[in-house]
């Protein structure tokens, strides 16, 4: 008898009766739904062995007061690709590897994520000194480590409580971290006001966005709070729009044009979201996560004036401001841009992110990112305030860290020079691979890919022959998701089909990380293109 008819006899045969577990009432019910259902013919030690059995799930079953069936039904609709499926499945292929399966492959490379330092980014020399001079002060008595970053550690720790970075900060994050972000802000934007009051801190970018996004899923006439969001997308997005039970809307990105952003079609997106929705936020990732684009500054005007008009709050997502790699392409920011305006976009409620887990710093793992409010209600502001109290704080190495990424060495101070010498060289390489990888994919059969102009990831198109079409279609996968496994099996490389991202129909792309070292993304790129040929055999 299978475990889950067992559960259901239990559950229906023994109405009335309180199960507890050795008691007299759960030995009866077993006994009961045995004697229903069990042939008479069954020995005693399986009767036994099975009632044993029965009385447990009984048991389990009983003392759960959560199921699938009562949980938050948000959560269940809930997907985030980049740690899905494919991820898991690489998981459990390492940990047989390390048990000496034979594969056709010796190592699995995560080309899903863009975790810097996983693959081999070396960290930046003054951000670990100023790291491990707040989490271990006795360094300051080590004469190797120069006079600039023990200051910058000391500036941080007079900001802690006890001089500890293992206090509690302020809900909105360290004061002087704040003052340093807007001081960074303010010289990004070529000296345009910031006020430190406006600035967050939080446990990375995504901290920001998701408390932000949660400051406004409030029904309007009726209708879900709707979120724009670029398609392809970070699921980030996605994910946090199911939780929080809001609209997606999404707006396709023009891969014809560099993946450019389109206001026709942002037009079109919207007006089919009024129908069922009360559309309240506009996303932009510029650089663009999964796409690699930089928005030109006329497309951002264009973006802006759209904003305006619609009475959308903007989320800028600019995590990537220092990956741009393409020669002409410049980041501009959307606060430099909607100010330059002058009014009335210069009043236009806008929300940007910062990390330093991409840049030239990749620092995932630490949690440190900033959010700057603009043209907020103070009244909505005092809100938001409150809203992260009850989070307490985000992690003050993350803040620490951030604050090296927004208070760097400056000219004549003794880590300058090394400092833009680590920087420059992680930026020149990641521009050197973005190159390579949209050159290498470009020139195999079925492959297209737009330049990777900025970011950590290339996310081109695979024309897939009908016969693969098919197998995916009997294996009850999307065709990209297909693909994506085989190759994992027969290479060990793992990326992120486009269907996690989002796509137009009747289209297959993946995506893939720039971020594997020049000589392993060099095989990396040989494996796949070996592997794409032998596929097209297969199934031609």
């Amino acid at each position: 008898m299978s475990l889950s008819l067992m559960l259901t006899l239990c559950q229906r045969g023994t109405r009335g009766f309180v199960l507890r577990p050795g008691s007299v009432n759960i030995r009866l019910a077993a006994s009961a739904v045995q004697q229903r259902h069990c042939p008479a013919a069954e020995s005693p030690i399986n009767q036994q062995h099975n009632r044993t059995f029965l009385t447990m799930a009984c048991v389990n079953q009983q003392q759960r007061c959560v199921s699938v069936d009562n949980i938050n039904p948000a959560i269940k609709t809930m997907e985030y690709a980049v740690r899905g499926p494919l991820v898991i499945r690489a998981g459990v292929i390492e940990k047989e590897l390390e048990k000496g399966a034979k594969k056709p492959f010796k190592e699995v490379i995560r080309a899903n994520i863009g975790d810097c330092h996983a693959m081999g980014q070396p960290p930046i020399t003054f951000i670990r000194q100023v790291l491990g001079l707040v989490s271990y002060p006795p360094l300051f008595r080590d004469p190797s480590i120069p006079e600039d970053a023990k200051q910058r550690a000391r500036d941080i720790l007079d900001g802690c409580k006890g001089g500890s970075v293992g206090s509690y900060s302020d809900s909105a994050g360290i004061e002087i971290i704040r003052r340093h972000a807007a001081k960074y802000i303010e010289r990004r934007d070529g000296g345009i006001p910031a006020d430190w009051q406006n600035i967050i801190l939080s446990a990375g970018a995504s901290g920001g966005i998701k408390v932000l996004m949660a400051l406004l899923r409030c029904p309007i006439d009726g209708k879900k709070p709707g979120v724009m969001i670029p398609i392809p997308q970070y699921p980030l997005y996605s994910a946090t729009i199911a939780e929080f039970d809001m609209e997606q809307i999404g707006y396709y990105l023009d891969e014809a044009n560099k993946w450019g952003l389109d206001i026709a079609e942002l037009e079109r997106s919207l007006n089919e979201a009024r129908k069922v929705s009360a559309p309240r936020i506009l996303v932009v990732i510029n650089p663009g996560n999964p796409t690699g684009q930089v928005l030109s500054r006329s497309n951002i005007e264009d973006i802006i004036k759209f904003a305006h008009r619609e009475r959308l709050v903007l989320f800028a997502d600019e995590v990537y401001q220092d990956n741009v790699y393409e020669a002409g392409s410049k980041f501009h920011s959307f606060k430099k841009v909607m100010m330059e305006m002058g009014e009335p976009y210069s009043k236009m409620e806008l929300c940007s992110f910062m990390s330093c887990s991409k840049g030239y710093m990749g620092e995932c793992g630490i949690r440190g990112g900033y959010a700057e409010i603009v043209n907020l209600c103070p009244d909505v502001r005092t809100m938001l305030l409150k809203c992260i109290s009850a989070q307490l704080c985000p992690t003050t190495a993350g803040q620490a860290v951030l604050d090296c990424v927004v208070n760097p060495p400056q000219k004549g101070e003794p880590s300058y020079e090394e400092f833009e010498k680590q920087k420059a060289a992680v930026l020149e390489s990641l521009r050197e691979r973005a190159e390579l990888v949209a050159r290498t994919f470009n020139s195999i059969e079925g492959f297209s890919c737009n330049p990777v102009q900025g970011a950590m990831y290339a996310f081109p198109q695979i024309r897939l022959p009908p016969k693969a079409l098919e197998a995916a279609k009997k294996e009850g996968k999307p065709a990209d998701t297909f693909y994506a496994f085989q190759l994992l099996e027969e290479t060990g490389i793992c990326i992120v089909p486009g269907s996690g991202f989002g796509q137009r129909p009747g289209t297959y792309h993946f995506r893939t990380t720039i971020l594997p070292q020049p000589q392993k993304l060099k095989e990396m790129l040989s494996l796949f293109k070996s592997f794409h040929e032998k596929f097209l055999q297969k199934y031609k």
